[in-house]
């Protein structure tokens, strides 16, 4: 069954919300609090180990209802349920969304229970050291070759997770920039070192340039026949992955309902298991799966996830945001930004809606950010006295991994100051120097989390992942489909073709003939 096709702005709340910005805009987040000593108390959620301040925004109690009300006429909660259940809501690519299903520990797939039990298995063998290389020495080094959520997503966990790393050295190899991978190949011992090739359909032109470069220098090496030994493949193309020399018992499945930036949950996370162990990735599963079910069964007000779509399509349609920053106060979370970038830009950069027509309304906001305190020092400044309204997302932790508690309770401070600084600016004070003038009443949430553990991170992931889907079920577009980047990689091959055949006179656009001319000449 697929999503209800509803232009968001022919909907009552819709047009209710729209009078209502009018009659609220100015208004001043300074008076709200000075009205309301309890709104904090009121504009909070809490599940678990995290709680969400959401009262430094622009919203009274009215806002918040025309929201819900919009939700529910966009049938929000239909949506839910539809994807939760495996029907086809990927209507582009003819597929069901289902990556809540990989970590599901009461209803498993039969598919899925098979792969997680041969993860544990595989990593097991590597971290204890019975899996070895063809010259009978243990693994050390784990390199993971693929691009996209097939790098995104497990560097991002294996980094916020460095805390529960074991032994092993895993390293990325995504970009085809061909110097970067030379250098990185000169480190790495072939006879100590396992390359895990991720892509789905084994056809990914950067995975694999790379993957067969990297074959080209392990065979140099060591020998065609070792490949086995020191080569595993996460795919849904079995075929290919034997072509290349892989093993069947080393090729793990992937899964057409399982979209790329959402697959670390999976066999794509396989480099993450064997960093950090199954046992600790099992964890991150059960955090994800704890907010899967809280997002179904949440009424509306009290869901995370919907009250943070909701908040963004406030800001974003009404207000004319154009972006929102998110900024963690923690280093180990420095790759978070860019995974959510993919996540939620791939997702609802779109501007088709399920009516296959041109919205008339904004979609995606740009996501960017940095760790706290570091941005302090960097893009705050924008923030705080720029042009453009920014909502920001503050991420901390109340407790120190390694018990650094006045460390920890400088961050937090800092981190309560920079929301408070939006909030407040210098309302009240007053000065001459104008240049010194803050004006406030600038939107943030801020998130707290107990502590950095695999469950907790894994509860976070999954927040944005739905607050995604709430977006493009109220936006009244397709979130996981991605021809976006379709069109780049045709007209790459193109452009590849020319400059292996050194000739331009093929039918290529006047602009790409032009640089790729130049290119080869210089």
């Amino acid at each position: 069954m697929p999503l209800a096709a509803i232009n968001p702005t022919t909907t009552k709340a819709w047009k209710a919300l729209k009078a209502h910005f009018e009659a609220v805009k100015q208004q001043q987040m300074q008076h709200l609090f000075e009205q309301d000593p309890e709104r904090s108390e009121r504009f909070s959620l809490e599940f678990e180990d995290l709680y969400i301040d959401y009262s430094k925004n622009r919203i009274t109690n009215t806002t918040m209802d025309l929201l819900i009300e919009f939700a529910s006429e966009m049938k929000l909660n239909e949506a839910i349920q539809l994807q939760q259940q495996g029907d086809g809501i990927n209507e582009t690519e003819g597929r069901a969304v289902l990556h809540t299903a990989l970590r599901d520990f009461h209803n498993v797939k039969p598919e899925v229970s098979e792969a997680r039990k041969r993860m544990k298995e595989f990593s097991e063998a590597i971290i204890q050291g019975n899996y070895t290389g063809y010259t009978g020495k243990k693994i050390k080094t784990i390199v993971n070759i693929g691009i996209g959520g097939s790098d995104l997503g497990p560097k991002m966990v294996i980094e916020a997770l460095g805390h529960y790393r074991n032994h092993l050295d895993v390293q990325f190899i995504a970009n085809i920039d061909g110097d970067f991978n030379a250098e990185k190949l000169e480190q790495l011992d072939p006879e100590t070192t396992l390359f895990i090739v991720v892509s789905k359909s084994f056809t990914t032109q950067e995975t694999l340039t790379n993957a067969k470069a990297i074959k080209e220098w392990f065979v140099e090496k060591a020998s065609e026949e070792a490949v086995a030994t020191h080569f595993v493949a996460v795919t849904a193309n079995l075929e290919r992955a034997k072509d290349f020399g892989i093993r069947v018992t080393s090729i793990f499945p992937m899964w057409d309902w399982v979209g790329g930036r959402f697959s670390l949950w999976g066999t794509v996370g396989l480099s993450i298991s064997c960093a950090i162990g199954y046992a600790n990735f099992e964890q991150l599963l059960q955090g994800a799966n704890a907010m899967d079910k809280y997002f179904k069964d949440t009424e509306f007000s009290e869901n995370m996830p919907v009250v943070l779509g909701l908040l963004s399509i406030w800001y974003t349609n009404f207000f004319k945001a154009e972006t929102e920053a998110v900024v963690p106060y923690s280093q180990y979370l420095s790759t978070f930004v860019p995974y959510l970038q993919q996540a939620v830009m791939e997702s609802n950069g779109k501007h088709v809606d399920r009516n296959h027509e041109s919205v008339t309304y904004a979609t995606s906001p740009v996501v960017w950010g940095s760790t706290g305190t570091n941005a302090q020092h960097a893009f705050f400044q924008l923030l705080h006295q720029g042009t453009r309204l920014i909502p920001v997302d503050f991420i901390l932790f109340s407790q120190s991994l390694f018990g650094n508690g006045s460390h920890q309770d400088l961050l937090a401070a800092n981190c309560f100051a920079q929301s408070e600084a939006l909030l407040q600016g210098t309302y009240g004070k007053g000065t001459t120097e104008t240049y010194k003038d803050f004006e406030g009443n600038r939107p943030s949430n801020t998130l707290l989390l107990k502590k950095l553990t695999p469950y907790n991170l894994g509860s976070l992931i999954a927040l944005y992942e739905h607050k995604i889907f709430v977006q493009g079920v109220l936006w009244n577009i397709y979130s996981f489909d991605q021809w976006g980047v379709e069109l780049g990689k045709q007209l790459a091959t193109n452009s590849a073709a020319a400059i292996k055949a050194k000739d331009v006179s093929t039918d290529l656009h006047s602009a790409s003939a032009s640089l790729i001319r130049k290119y080869l000449n210089q």
